[in-house]
């Protein structure tokens, strides 16, 4: 795990709160929606697969959004959202496990808990399909993986540079995602997915985060070898059912239409 003075306050703050808030008392497990078969299915309904992503507010947006949760999902899911991600830490993002708990009891597609997780118990706070994972701030990534696995939960690994998803590789990681916001100093750059998710060999399902703004964002994220994609502000910014569609429906749907191939390793050997 990274010191924390390589990280921006601001993601500094959010890790010293998430290292206060304990799990719940009760093991969860779940039966989950999979996330795989969500994809397969926007994939041959030419869509692009969107993870849609509830968010009141965080520290790189400068108002809140006081929508319910539960209308809004419904209207990402009417959009094309072939998931949806729900934020939960409270302190800086204004998410609730509650919201994600009546989210997932309203759609039918997969659910991620999106949240700062650190430690086994925090697992135990809500029900979802899929948890997040940061490489960088989790100090036994296999440890928690299988703890993850164990309950029942899908596992989204989110990294930021090749060591990383070398790490989450390692580690076990089916899905492995690619932020293209840098901790360090909140900045985006786009490039980040093509420099990084190049190295995710083919047989793990690459997702990228962050930075998506457009249909041409879209299309260069495919192009570079994305599964699936990300998107919260974008989508949370005006009517969200038409945010959803733009994103999930742009033309040049398919990724290996953008590109003719897959560019990515079939192993982690052949990144070497």
């Amino acid at each position: 795990m990274s010191e924390p003075g390589e990280i921006a306050p601001a993601v500094r703050s959010i890790l010293e709160s998430a290292r206060e808030r304990g799990g719940g008392d009760t093991r969860i497990d779940v039966e989950a929606r999979s996330l795989t078969a969500a994809f397969e299915r926007a994939e041959k309904a030419r869509q692009v697969p969107i993870i849609a992503e509830i968010k009141p507010t965080s520290p790189t947006t400068e108002r809140e959004r006081e929508a319910d949760p539960v209308d809004l999902a419904t209207r990402m899911v009417e959009g094309g959202a072939s998931a949806l991600s729900v934020l939960t830490e409270p302190e800086h993002f204004g998410g609730r496990p509650g919201d994600l708990r009546r989210v997932r009891e309203a759609v039918d597609v997969p659910v991620l808990r999106k949240d700062f997780i650190l430690e086994e118990a925090q697992l135990d706070t809500v029900g979802a399909d899929v948890v997040l994972l940061i490489a960088r701030f989790v100090d036994d990534l296999p440890g928690l993986v299988g703890a993850a696995r164990e309950r029942g939960f899908q596992v989204l690994v989110e990294t930021h540079t090749r060591a990383e998803v070398e790490t989450a590789v390692a580690a076990g990681a089916e899905f492995i995602g690619v932020n293209n916001r840098d901790l360090t100093r909140l900045t985006v750059d786009l490039s980040t997915f093509e420099t990084v998710g190049s190295t995710a060999p083919e047989s793990v399902t690459l997702i990228a985060e962050s930075g998506i703004t457009s249909e041409q964002d879209v299309r260069c994220m495919r192009a570079a070898g994305a599964d699936g994609l990300l998107i919260g502000s974008a989508i949370m910014d005006g009517d969200v059912r038409a945010n959803t569609k733009r994103f999930a429906r742009p033309r040049g749907q398919s990724r290996l239409d953008q590109s003719g191939k897959d560019n990515r390793p079939t192993s982690v050997e052949d990144n070497t």
